[in-house]
């Protein structure tokens, strides 16, 4: 049988770090965070990432364990979080896995497994060809060794048309078939699933509003500028963050700072959107809908009477 865990789910400034904290200090637990871009050193502001005072003293995993030009992967996650949660557990505490990245979340409780990591070179020299030879080249070749991935795949999806075949060179398998042996194996963890939104999306928009000001008064813009000043690309995956791109252009050009502020407030918006969308289809998840204002008192004990039902506790 998986070990248990509780997972804490929703969209951007929805309050998932602070009920995560109390419901760790409720059940004996530490916290794993779920955030693909809380993983990166130094990108503290601009990432929400809760402070030493904010985590009250319990146990937090997987925040700052890489350097934000390092090209950080999925797989590269599910390595180090699932060897956390396995400690939480030998340990004889409970997990409390709690972020907005759905791809993070649901990769690591199924133990979804990966090509081998780190790359061995395959992937360098596929690039390498689709940059001389055009993509189409390298989409013929996935059509002849994986028609069905490449009948998912546009032309322009170059990231997914050269990991197709970089899992092929490296494997000698398909990713279509990797796909669907790793979809055969039972679950690495059983989750019991919290999720949390608000009753009136309006009141979500303005706690994004009002969580992207505390930003630029906590000082974003000196985060980013001291980024740049050690010489992190601009185009570092970990630059691409929402928050960072549009403000790191800003400061790059000498642009309209307050614009690219309503900027941010909108990518934030659009990401909630698609957050939300990616965990509706998810029917695990018992959901949590905020009023007006947060009333934690009352979602930990929705949440605890739900944990404690599944058997953690």
């Amino acid at each position: 049988m998986a070990p248990k865990v509780i997972v804490i789910a929703g969209p951007t400034a929805s309050g998932k770090t602070a009920l995560s904290i109390a419901l760790a200090k409720a059940f004996d637990g530490e916290v794993v965070s779920a955030d693909s871009m809380q993983i990166y050193r130094r990108m503290d502001i601009g990432t929400a990432k809760p402070t030493p005072e904010e985590r009250q003293g319990v146990a937090h995993h997987m925040l700052d364990v890489a350097e934000p030009d390092e090209n950080f992967s999925v797989a590269r996650y599910v390595e180090l979080a699932s060897r956390a949660v396995d400690d939480i557990l030998r340990r004889g505490k409970v997990p409390v896995i709690a972020g907005g990245t759905g791809l993070y979340l649901d990769s690591l409780l199924s133990g979804r497994t990966f090509a081998p990591y780190p790359s061995t070179g395959w992937r360098e020299r596929l690039q390498k060809r689709g940059a001389e030879e055009g993509m189409e080249r390298l989409l013929e070749e996935l059509r002849a060794v994986d028609p069905e991935a490449a009948g998912r795949l546009h032309l322009k999806d170059e990231k997914r048309i050269i990991r197709a075949l970089e899992v092929w060179h490296e494997t000698g398998r398909t990713i279509t078939q990797h796909n669907l042996d790793t979809q055969a194996l039972p679950p690495r963890y059983e989750g019991c699933w919290i999720g949390l939104n608000f009753a009136d999306r309006a009141q979500l928009w303005e706690r994004i509003d009002r969580r992207v000001d505390q930003m630029l008064e906590q000082g974003l813009v000196e985060e980013i500028r001291r980024l740049l000043a050690e010489g992190i690309d601009p185009g570092a995956t970990a630059m691409q963050a929402i928050g960072y791109k549009e403000m790191a252009e800003a400061v790059r050009t000498g642009g309209d700072l307050a614009a690219a502020a309503d900027e941010v407030r909108l990518r934030s918006r659009q990401y909630a959107k698609r957050q939300l969308t990616w965990f509706r289809k998810n029917p695990a998840i018992h959901w949590y809908h905020w009023q007006q204002q947060p009333d934690f008192a009352a979602a930990c004990q929705f949440a605890t009477e739900i944990i404690r039902a599944s058997g953690i506790g």
